[in-house]
Parts: structure tokens; C-alpha cells; sequence
């Protein structure tokens, strides 16, 4: 290496470049506007996608799931997982400019009703989704209609494309904010929730730590953290997703809260919360199953490896 260019210099240069780079997706992006740059998202995840690894876990998580589904139609699944992820991303840029419409770009409720019926002495209830749709129009929704949501989101491992995503986030959240996986994290929500606050969280990823709960037949490893912090604050907890219409359109879809049958036994009741939560999480794959994000593992190692024998 030559004395001009030192390993300090290179690292910035490197972040210099990421930054950049990041930056002008962002910005052709929205300037094509949000229902091009999301079909051209959809081009980009189709043709890139089926040559990752990813797309092979997708079809083993397809076969544990749907066990009589043909090789054929898996793979169109497949695809259209792929599609949606990719709109996702496509549309992230325009996460802020985002509104409550009825047709175009945007977004509507189903079941707005049933937040408000889940408000006890004062205090809103929890919310659970999963990667189903647009997931990231979750918390610019919340933040929308007034309601103290915050979410807990994974930290990218290049902290440059970490800023650069959550400062999107927080333009687009209307006055919520994100907490980081962790302990950090946790204390920050626990403070979050004493003085009022709520929290939404996706359930539909595999926790190494977490607890075996039963999700289509198979046990997979599911975080409790949800039914901790609903009984620790005595709150309802409300389903919701949402779910893609079209290019840039999405919709809301809340459900009753939860019926919950509590014993007094801290493990059974955490138990059977998460079954409950995953149970409805299935449904949602089976009647959207292209719209849910089939590319983590979801089940343990051995089951995907069974399946494919």
C-alpha cells in the first residue's frame, strides 16, 4: 500500500462510496415515484433472488408448511415471495409520503374499530404482526393515527447502511421510534411501556433462546417477549398486518384482541399466548402465502433437512 493511502483513509473512502451509493438508490427511487420504484423492485428481487441460498430455505420452509403442495407450485410461491420483498424495498424510500387514501398509492384500514376496543384504564394495547406484505408501513401507519408505537428492529451489521435506514424510518414514523434488539433495547421498551407507551412487534422469526411453539404442525422457536410484556402491564394484545392490494397500495387489517385464558402459571400462560399468536400468524401465510417472507429459517435445521430427504 502506498503512503498516501492509509487503512484510515481507505475506511472512509469505503464509507464515503457505501453512503453515496445509498443514497442515490434512495433518491432515483423517489424520483421515479413510489408505484415504478416498486415494480422495479419486483424486477430486480425476480431475477436476482432465485440465485441466493435464500430461495432454497424458502422451499424447504414450504415443504415443512405445506407438505402435499407440488415442487411446481412452490416455486411459484417462491417467486412471488420475492416479488413482494422486493416492492418492499423498492417502496422503503417512500415510506414518508405514504397516506391514508382511498385509491393509488397509500393505504386504508379494515378493523380500525378494534383498536379502540382494546384500550384498558387508559392504556393501549400491544400489537403483533409478521413479514407479511409491507411490513415497514407498519409504524408510519401507527404514527399516523396518534397511536405510541414503537417497534424493535435487528441491526444491519454495516452501521453506515444502519443510519442510513433507521433515519428513513424515523422520517417516515410520524412521531414513533425503534428500540434495538438486546438488553439495551429491552430496558429502553420496558421504560417505553411503564409511562404509556405500546409496542409492536414481528413474531414470525426464529428465535435461537425462544420457546418451542407449535407453527404449522412443527415446533419452531418463537420469543415470549410479547406475552412477557402483555401480562407484566396487564395490556390487550391486537393482531395486525398489513397486507399488499398493489404496487404502493396497502391495507391495514386489525383484528379483535386476543382471548386470553389465564392460569397463574407464568410458563403455561406464556405458552399458550404464543399459540395463540402463531396460530394466527399461520392463517395469514396460508390465505397471503406469496406475501410472507419465506427466506428465514423459521423451523430448526433438522426439520428443513428431513423434508428434503
Amino acid at each position: 500500500m502506498s503512503a498516501d493511502i492509509t487503512p484510515s483513509r481507505s475506511r472512509r473512502f469505503r464509507a464515503y462510496m457505501t453512503e453515496m451509493s445509498f443514497n442515490g438508490a434512495v433518491g432515483l427511487m423517489r424520483l421515479i415515484g413510489p408505484a415504478q420504484a416498486s415494480h422495479v423492485g419486483a424486477k430486480l428481487a425476480g431475477f436476482i433472488g432465485p440465485f441466493l441460498s435464500s430461495t432454497r430455505t424458502g422451499m424447504q420452509n414450504l415443504a415443512i408448511a405445506f407438505p402435499d403442495m407440488e415442487d411446481r407450485e412452490r416455486k411459484q410461491v417462491v417467486r412471488g415471495a420475492w416479488n413482494n420483498l422486493g416492492r418492499v424495498i423498492g417502496e422503503f424510500s417512500h415510506l414518508r409520503n405514504f397516506a391514508r387514501t382511498s385509491s393509488g398509492p397509500g393505504w386504508e384500514i379494515a378493523g380500525e374499530e378494534h383498536i379502540a376496543a382494546a384500550w384498558r384504564n387508559g392504556q393501549p394495547p400491544i400489537f403483533f404482526s409478521a413479514h407479511v406484505g409491507n411490513w415497514e408501513m407498519i409504524l408510519p401507519i401507527a404514527g399516523a393515527l396518534g397511536l405510541p408505537v414503537s417497534g424493535v428492529y435487528r441491526a444491519a451489521s454495516n452501521p453506515i447502511v444502519e443510519r442510513l435506514v433507521q433515519g428513513i424510518r424515523d422520517e417516515a414514523g410520524n412521531g414513533t421510534s425503534m428500540f434495538p434488539k438486546g438488553s439495551r433495547g429491552a430496558r429502553s421498551i420496558v421504560g417505553h411501556m411503564a409511562s404509556g407507551g405500546t409496542v409492536g412487534l414481528l413474531v414470525d422469526q426464529k428465535m435461537n433462546d425462544g420457546i418451542a411453539v407449535p407453527f404449522f404442525g412443527r415446533d419452531a422457536w418463537t420469543a415470549p417477549a410479547l406475552a412477557q410484556l402483555a401480562m407484566r402491564f396487564q395490556r390487550d394484545i391486537v393482531p395486525i398486518r398489513v397486507v399488499r392490494l398493489g404496487a404502493a397500495r396497502f391495507q391495514l387489517i386489525c383484528e379483535p384482541a386476543l382471548t386470553i385464558t389465564k392460569t397463574g402459571e407464568r410458563a403455561a400462560d406464556e405458552l399458550s399466548i404464543m399459540k395463540l399468536v402463531n396460530a394466527h400468524v399461520e392463517r395469514w401465510v396460508k390465505e397471503e402465502p406469496h406475501q410472507w417472507l419465506w427466506f428465514h429459517r423459521r423451523w430448526p435445521k433438522h426439520e428443513a433437512t428431513a423434508t428434503s430427504r
